[in-house]
């Protein structure tokens, strides 16, 4: 593993999920998102734009679902490529950035309804991967 995604030495490796070629490809050909999720359904990229497109025309509670299905699929993701719970999931890395960003997704969604524990702890889980991804995904 590179030294750029090793952050701790006594600490666990960085996850990083493999590239998805095809579906970027699609998303550069301009696909709609729901055909992305409906041909891409693992993959949470998908979700994560579809919680964007949402949340910007105010369809706040479809996009904390969108978010919560791509934050699910991450999941499951990272735990087939070694991820036990902890350790970082770098933003450098595109391939973890559609991971990323339905964990964003779900956090600003989760505030727009209120549940601010929620929010917080989602916050701190985006942290945790890597500090420099908040600061990416609000820009």
């Amino acid at each position: 593993m590179s030294d750029e995604f090793r952050t701790n030495l006594l600490g666990p490796d960085a996850t990083l999920l493999p590239e998805e070629t095809e579906l970027l490809a699609r998303v550069a050909a301009g696909d709609e998102a729901e055909d992305l999720a409906a041909g891409f359904p693992a993959s949470s990229l998908p979700w994560a734009i579809l919680a964007d497109e949402a949340f910007a025309e105010g369809r706040t509670i479809e996009s904390y679902a969108y978010a919560r299905t791509g934050y699910h699929r991450g999941l499951d993701a990272l735990r087939r490529n070694g991820w036990r719970g902890v350790g970082p999931v770098p933003w450098s890395h595109e391939p973890n950035r559609g991971f990323l960003r339905a964990l964003y997704a779900l956090g600003r969604a989760a505030r727009a309804i209120g549940e601010s524990g929620e929010a917080e702890r989602i916050t701190v889980f985006l942290n945790d991967s890597d500090p420099k991804a908040l600061a990416a995904l609000e820009a």
